[in-house]
């Protein structure tokens, strides 16, 4: 069963949504929440699979919380239901990695294609998971399909390969800008590199996101983290482009 968390600040609304998430097969309603604030403690507590969130609360911004959520770690799904379309605003929850986005008014068609969705997804997710791998099948399915090997002596992924299998939190859009910045720092000779100070102002998203999605990119080979010493202190983590 998906365990939806409902967060909407208006009673006749979350009774309908809820209507609607427990007529849904494979969906339970795990809560109902009026205000954004108490949304991480509700997930330290309870097993959520998927939260059903508001912009317009009367403590914080629900975009905030979603921020919040994926800077805390929390991978889990999130769809925005909303009156709020401004394009600043949609473009902050896709980079903030939310699986959907929903705009009120809708019909409880509409409703129920969207959870539909997010339900095949994370079914299709569970099962290409699969058993566990030994460290040959994994080398073979990262080779299988890719380019032939640089100098380095290893395949080089590449973008679209990486996400296509992103996990849970992650969005396909995000990838591609973050790979985008990426690779015009990286330069003709492939040197340049970014902070994730930088990828934040120059693809719009927050500090947390961008280092949230280097640090991804740089696991999967799509990055390299070259630590930058200078003044006292932590060295700086600056990113190289080397994928494709």
């Amino acid at each position: 069963m998906i365990r939806t968390l409902i967060v909407d600040d208006d009673p006749d609304i979350a009774r309908l949504h809820a209507r609607y998430v427990e007529a849904l097969e494979g969906f339970e309603v795990a809560g109902v929440l009026e205000r954004g604030g108490p949304v991480l403690a509700f997930l330290e507590e309870g097993n959520v699979d998927l939260v059903l969130l508001d912009v317009h609360l009367p403590d914080m911004d629900g975009l905030q919380v979603l921020e919040d959520l994926r800077g805390s770690g929390y991978e889990t799904g999130v769809i925005m239901i909303t009156a709020a379309s401004e394009r600043n605003t949609v473009r902050f929850a896709v980079g903030r990695g939310v699986d959907d986005y929903l705009v009120k008014p809708f019909t409880v068609n509409d409703f129920n294609r969207r959870l539909e969705a997010f339900r095949e997804s994370s079914t299709e997710a569970a099962a290409q998971a699969g058993p566990t791998l030994a460290q040959g099948d994994i080398d073979s399915m990262l080779r299988a399909g890719e380019p032939e090997k640089r100098d380095v002596g290893r395949a080089v992924p590449t973008t679209a390969a990486i996400a296509a299998a992103l996990p849970k939190g992650f969005s396909q859009p995000t990838v591609q800008l973050v790979g985008r910045a990426l690779r015009e720092a990286a330069g003709p000779d492939g040197s340049g590199d970014m902070s994730a100070a930088e990828i934040s102002e120059t693809c719009g998203i927050s500090r947390v996101s961008a280092r949230r999605y280097l640090e991804m990119m740089a696991g999967r080979g799509l990055a390299e983290l070259r630590p930058k010493y200078g003044a006292p202190g932590r060295p700086e983590h600056r990113y190289r482009w080397i994928g494709q």
